[in-house]
This record gives C-alpha cells, sequence and structure tokens, in this order.
C-alpha cells in the first residue's frame, strides 16, 4: 500500500463517527489537561488507558493520541493568561506569550498560539506522513541483533532524559530494568523478584506503574508546590482574538521555523518538546531583525516555540510506530497502549496493522482541524477552568487512578502497588530523580532482554555477533558515543541548562 492509498484508507478509518467522536473527546480533553498546571498528558493517558482497553484500537488510540497533541494546544493558554506553563513545553511562551497578554493583546497571543499550532502541527503530520513508511522499509532489514543494538540505541537516550544528574537518570534507568524482569522467565520458566507473592508471577502491570509514577506522584508534587497567579481576562468575541496582519507578517518565518525545527527534534527520541520549543525561539531570535521585542511581547517569540511543541509530536511518533523506540514518557505510554491491544510497533506495523497505523495518521490532520476550532472561538470558556478549585480536582483524579489500576486486573494488590509506586514517583521527584528514564527502562527492558537471547542463541553464545553486523555495529558504536557525550562539558552544559529551564 502507497502513501496515497495508505491515507485514503486511514481518512475512511478516522472519519467513521465514531472514530470522529474518539478523535473529539481526545483532543477536548487534552486541550483541558495541557490548560490545567499539573495534570500532564502522561498522566492522564496513563488513568484512562485502562478504560479504553475494550475499546476497537483503532478509536482507543485515536483518543489517546488526541490528548497527547491537544495538551500542547492547551498549555499555551495558561501560558499566556497565566504565566504559568501548563506543560513544559509551553515554558517559553511565557515568554513573549505574557508580555502580549500584559500589553493588552492576550487575544492576539492566543490567536497567533493557536494559528501557529496549526500550521505546524500540519506540516508535521505530512512529515510523518511521508518518511514512516521509508523507515519502516528500512528497518524491515532488521534480525535479532539489530533489535537490541536499536534497544541499547533507545536506552542511550536515558542522557536526554536525566536532568541536571546523569548518574541519577542511570540510577532511575536501571531500576525501571529489574521490574521489567519481575515474573516468570519465558526461557527457563523460573520466577524471579516475586518474593513469595503468586501475584507478581504475571509480572507488573505498565499501567499501574506508569499512573502511580506520573498521575500520583505530579499530584502530590503539585499539591506540595501550589503557586497562584493573576488570570488576565480573555477578550471577548471572535474578533478579537485574531491578530493583526502586522502581527501575522511578523510571525511568519517562525511559523515555518517552528515546524521543521519541531519535526527534526521530535525525531530524536528523548530530546522531547521542551527542547524543541527552547532550540526554536533560540534560532527565531538569532535571525530576527527586532531582538530587542524578545522578552517584551514579540508575536514572533511566541509563534516560533508553539509551532515547535506541536511539530515535536509527529516527529516523536515516527521512531515509536515505525522502530517500537518511544522518545519519553507519554510515548511510552502510548507504546504499551498498542501493546496491550496486541499490536506491535515496528517495521512491520504498517503492513500488519494499516488500520491503525493509516487510521491514527489521518485522525491527526482532523484532529489539528478540531483543535483549531476548540482554541480560538472557545478559548474563554476554558480559561474559566483554572478557576476550578484544587479541592475538587484532585480527589476526582485520585478515585480516577485508583479505579484505573484496579480495573486493570480487578485485585486489591494492583491498587497496593499503585499507593507504593505513587509514594516512589513523589521521593524521586523530591530527590531530584527523574520518572522518565524509569519508565523507559521498563518499557525496553523486556524486549531488549528477548532480543539479547535471541541473538544469544542464533550465535550459539558468540558476542561478537553484535559487532559483525554493519546495523547493530553502528547502533552500538552511536549508543556508545551517546553515552560518552556529558563527558564533553560544553555539550553537558548545554543539556542540563536546556532540561533545567524545560522542567
Amino acid at each position: 500500500m502507497d502513501i496515497i492509498n495508505g491515507l485514503a484508507h486511514g481518512f475512511g478509518i478516522a472519519l467513521v463517527p465514531q472514530n470522529l467522536l474518539w478523535c473529539f473527546v481526545g483532543c477536548f480533553l487534552g486541550t483541558v489537561v495541557g490548560i490545567l498546571p499539573g495534570l500532564g498528558p502522561a498522566a492522564t493517558i496513563a488513568i484512562l488507558m485502562p478504560l479504553t482497553l475494550n475499546m476497537d484500537p483503532a478509536g482507543g488510540i485515536i483518543m489517546l493520541t488526541g490528548i497527547y497533541y491537544g495538551a500542547k494546544y492547551g498549555g499555551s493558554t495558561t501560558s499566556i493568561l497565566l504565566n504559568m506553563p501548563g506543560e513544559s513545553s509551553s515554558v517559553v511562551s511565557c515568554i513573549d506569550g505574557y508580555q502580549m497578554a500584559r500589553n493588552g493583546r492576550a487575544g492576539a497571543a492566543l490567536g497567533i498560539a493557536a494559528i501557529a499550532s496549526f500550521i505546524a502541527g500540519t506540516v508535521g503530520i505530512v512529515l510523518l506522513t511521508l518518511v514512516a513508511p521509508a523507515v519502516a522499509r528500512f528497518a524491515l532489514s532488521f534480525s535479532a541483533p539489530e533489535y537490541f543494538a536499536l534497544m541499547a540505541f533507545g536506552l542511550s537516550l536515558v542522557v536526554l532524559l536525566s536532568g541536571a544528574s546523569l548518574l541519577k537518570g542511570l540510577l532511575a534507568l536501571l531500576v525501571g530494568l529489574w521490574l521489567s524482569t519481575v515474573g516468570i522467565d519465558l526461557f527457563s520458566a523460573q520466577s524471579r523478584f516475586t518474593f513469595g507473592r503468586s501475584e507478581l508471577l504475571g509480572g507488573l502491570d505498565f499501567v499501574v506503574i506508569a499512573i502511580g509514577v506520573f498521575a500520583i506522584a505530579e499530584i502530590l508534587t503539585t499539591i506540595q508546590h501550589r503557586q497562584e497567579g493573576t488570570l488576565i481576562p480573555v477578550p471577548k468575541g471572535f474578533r478579537n482574538l485574531l491578530p493583526s496582519r502586522e502581527e501575522l507578517k511578523a510571525s511568519r518565518f517562525a511559523f515555518v521555523n517552528g515546524s521543521f525545527t519541531g519535526f527534526i527534534i521530535g525525531v530524536l527520541p528523548g530530546a522531547g518538546s521542551a527542547i524543541a520549543s527552547f532550540i526554536a525561539y533560540g534560532i527565531e531570535k538569532a535571525v530576527s531583525k527586532r531582538k530587542e521585542l524578545f522578552g517584551k511581547g514579540a508575536p514572533e517569540g511566541l509563534a516560533a516555540p508553539e509551532g515547535a511543541n506541536n511539530a515535536d509530536t509527529g516527529g516523536a511518533l515516527v521512531p515509536l510506530l515505525t522502530l517500537g523506540i518511544p522518545g519519553g514518557g507519554t510515548t511510552a505510554i502510548l507504546l504499551s497502549a498498542l501493546v496491550l491491544w496486541g499490536i506491535r510497533p515496528g517495521p512491520l506495523m504498517i503492513t500488519e496493522s494499516p488500520d491503525i497505523f493509516w487510521g491514527l495518521v489521518a485522525s491527526m490532520y482532523v484532529g489539528n482541524v478540531v483543535l483549531l476550532l476548540l482554541n480560538l472561538p472557545l478559548v474563554p470558556l476554558f480559561a474559566q477552568l483554572l478557576r476550578v478549585p484544587t479541592w475538587i480536582l484532585f480527589p476526582v483524579i485520585f478515585g480516577l487512578s485508583i479505579i484505573g489500576a484496579y480495573s486493570v486486573s480487578e485485585r486489591i494488590f494492583d491498587v497496593e502497588l499503585l499507593a507504593a509506586f505513587g509514594l516512589l514517583g513523589f521521593l524521586m521527584a523530591k530527590t531530584g530523580f527523574p520518572s522518565a528514564p524509569l519508565i523507559l527502562g521498563f518499557v525496553l527492558g523486556d524486549a531488549m532482554e528477548r532480543a539479547l537471547r535471541q541473538s544469544l542463541m542464533m550465535s550459539q553464545g558468540d558476542l561478537t555477533t553484535f559487532f559483525q553486523r554493519p546495523i547493530s555495529l553502528i547502533l552500538l558504536i552511536a549508543a556508545f558515543v551517546i553515552l560518552l557525550l556529558p563527558l564533553v562539558s560544553w555539550f553537558n552544559r548545554a543539556r542540563v541548562r536546556a532540561i533545567s529551564e524545560g522542567a
């Protein structure tokens, strides 16, 4: 199936009324999640994932992915009106977006953010449509040694997910790898790290870990560091949300910059939309003839990062769907959702599950239009969510988290595990240990172990098999180089600065 026929097939699935409804629900929830500081898309998808397990896989992944990219649209609203980013990827939008709002251009700032998100998001999806099939065709030549090397490459990207301390990131990664080994060993049928508990023989469930480490921990952290800000009112009337001709003219190159910078950074697993938005902002400021206006309400200073964090979504789905490598916490949860539905992301996904792949890609075109409509005329309504008191919001999220964990296997033991992982995630946040490497290690650990043991069985225990195959050799060298990069002082300073500013 070529790209045009595949896309036509995908629109046939995405435009089914039921899938259109799930697309709208995902985009709506994503916008709400993006607006509310403290509850990110990773936590929301983790909470809702158990509720989607009985859904049609196409509808389920369309809704969960809608939450992922919808949150990036909504995140700008809080940044512009409250100077408090709803998402880490919206941190840069505070710089010029909030200043525009203070200068009486709140409506125009919201309009520019929505237009930049729509343009860049669409460009990102077009590039995903064109690039993903080529990457998948290349990856078809992979066998067990190449997959092991690919997983090792994916794990090496912990360098970009580790925050200020690489050591803490590596320790979190090792904990994730260890957790992936709990349960029955499929090769030897021996139990591992079950501590005599029969409930652990089947292994730990990803949903319970994800809800605990992301949702519960994030709520506890938000309660502890709750900040109040001054909400700037949204101008009434659709016309007041449209930017002026001069503001659009000033932002025209920022739309292009954000689109391509965001996609390229997004393809790199581990980079993330926060880094993409910082780089797009830096490029825009470096080439601008009006550098003195940046930080004082320059519309192009808002358009570039907003575009980049939305185009990043299309880029992040390339390694996820064609190689099975998640680039961060949210895509790791999407990977697990696909696996739970019996779908294996990787080079064969386009041919084995065309309904899911092309249906998802086509739904993102539809979702981008839905989000533009939601985020322009209805933005005053969404802004009212910022007035919901936390004593109502957080108990509801706690309740949904417990229901989500219990619904996986209908065992109280999973609720106890949820509490344990929630406490673990909170302590990790308090002590500066990043949670994304733990999730990355847990998601990739099982596949990596399987590929390693299959490779050794094929080569009769000869480890040199990984170095005799060109692709696995290149990937292992790349992984080794990435792990050594923090030793280069300038790279480490840039890495720590980008991640700490985006946190």
